[in-house]
């Protein structure tokens, strides 16, 4: 089946998140900072001990910063929105893309950031040029699906491997242009088999994360987060103005890891600031300004990431160890 229907806990998560949001989201975060920091830990020093920094697990560009939901949870909302309006340059992108292909790049790549990538109307131009020149990269679209049909399902299709729609909405019911989508590609798995599409059940009004404080419904506290962090190692985060930035949680787009109009992606990635960051936070939150307050942790995605390159990684190193016997 390429379509599936996920909701965190089924009806007992969501009514957790709807009328207990503060208990909900405080309870969530404790059990994924403790079930998560011995394999974290394993991959951060993984990392900080290679002799050149791995590539990014994830690479994130966010091509236009506006969404149209109005989540309560996050600053892109149309309620909320306060960046000026910026999209990325095409010579920028297309130059992103570029590198990554020579880079020999096969990770995660996501055209989205906190935003809605559909409605950057180059958004299929944009897919369809990373599948071909990231034959081998997972490339995965997530939409709020607030303007999507079948045939915007279809055009970005066959540039896709993952399509995750998150329905947020108020009530545990899918939106109809959804249900829609839902019902004609159960009918029709053929047409959709070489797509996973997974539709995510999200409360609209839900706590989660505070984000280093830009969460309008969950501002930072004075705690200091002891936790460290996967995504200074994980993730590749460009914002729409060339710049890359720590992560989802600069929603204000006030970091600078490093200028893409000046720097190449991988000089980028391997920057004095990036370095400086990766050390800080190798320890704690607690030796970074603008993450020592955030209790931000990844949903999933980047846990299954490393997981794969830390199996990997062991495997070439049994594979050399069995080179040297000889």
């Amino acid at each position: 089946m390429p379509i599936r229907i996920h909701n965190f806990m089924g009806k007992l998560g969501w009514t957790a998140r709807k009328y207990f949001p503060k208990l909900s989201s405080e309870s969530y975060l404790k059990l994924q900072f403790v079930s998560r920091r011995k394999l974290q830990q394993q991959y951060i020093d993984y990392f900080m001990n290679s002799e050149e920094p791995p590539q990014p697990l994830v690479v994130n560009i966010e091509t236009v910063n506006r969404c149209n939901s109005t989540c309560a949870f996050c600053t892109a909302n149309i309620h909320a929105e306060k960046r000026p309006y910026m999209k990325i340059e095409d010579d920028i992108y297309y130059s992103i893309i570029d590198q990554l292909a020579d880079w020999g790049y096969k990770g995660h790549l996501t055209l989205y950031g906190n935003n809605e990538p559909l409605l950057d109307t180059r958004i299929f131009d944009f897919h369809k040029y990373a599948r071909e020149k990231l034959p081998n990269a997972f490339i995965f679209m997530s939409t709020n699906g607030l303007i999507l049909n079948l045939d915007k399902l279809r055009k970005v299709q066959p540039y896709v491997d993952q399509l995750i729609i998150n329905n947020y909405s108020m009530e545990m019911k899918l939106h109809d242009n959804i249900q829609e989508i839902y019902d004609y590609v159960s009918t029709h798995p053929d047409e959709f088999k070489d797509i996973d599409i997974l539709i995510q059940m999200r409360y609209l009004q839900e706590v989660l994360t505070n984000r280093a404080g830009s969460a309008p419904n969950k501002k930072a506290t004075e705690k200091v987060i002891t936790e460290t962090c996967l995504m200074p190692y994980t993730d590749m985060w460009i914002m729409p103005n060339g710049k890359m930035g720590i992560c989802c949680c600069d929603n204000f787009e006030v970091t600078n890891l490093a200028d893409l109009h000046n720097v190449s992606l991988r000089d980028g990635w391997n920057s004095e600031p990036y370095k400086k960051l990766r050390q800080d936070i190798r320890t704690g939150r607690q030796n970074y300004p603008f993450c020592k307050h955030c209790d931000f942790i990844d949903a999933g995605l980047r846990m299954d990431a490393v997981k794969d390159e830390l199996a990997h990684s062991e495997k070439l190193h049994g594979a050399r160890q069995s080179l040297r016997q000889y």
